[in-house]
């Protein structure tokens, strides 16, 4: 029975967690692969509009022997399954900066996308929130 039960969670879990994913790409490109965009200084790319030191952090998913790190970010950026997985491998790595805050795993990864490692303690990230979680309903 338990084990039953964790699988269930675990199931509801990724359905979550795939509606979250689908509501930020909805929020940052209308999950279209739009290119890059000078956004606060810097450039945002692709469908999740991820600037290159997200990518860095997200452990450079499909980079290339040989390619430059900036060819890789733009590339990834545009195709929904490498950025999908930058996105998954970034809450991944942070979502720990968010410990004891009470926060769903939907709210820290979009918290956390908008607003950097610690996304999650930054006011100015609540509105950001506040509409992806109105697209899915998450927590």
């Amino acid at each position: 029975m338990f084990v039953k039960s964790l699988l269930l969670l675990s199931v509801a879990i990724a359905y979550v967690s795939a509606d979250c994913l689908h509501c930020i790409c909805m929020r940052e490109s209308g999950c279209k692969p739009i290119g890059c965009h000078m956004d606060v200084g810097s450039l945002s790319c692709g469908y999740y509009q991820i600037k290159i030191g997200y990518y860095e952090d997200c452990g450079q998913p499909t980079k290339k022997a040989g390619e430059t790190t900036e060819a890789a970010w733009k590339r990834c950026a545009d195709d929904l399954n490498c950025a999908t997985t930058c996105v998954e491998n970034y809450y991944n790595r942070y979502k720990s900066q968010c410990n004891g805050l009470g926060m769903g795993a939907c709210q820290i990864m979009s918290r956390n996308h908008n607003g950097g490692p610690r996304g999650c303690h930054n006011a100015n990230t609540l509105a950001y929130w506040n509409g992806v979680k109105s697209c899915c309903g998450c927590s």
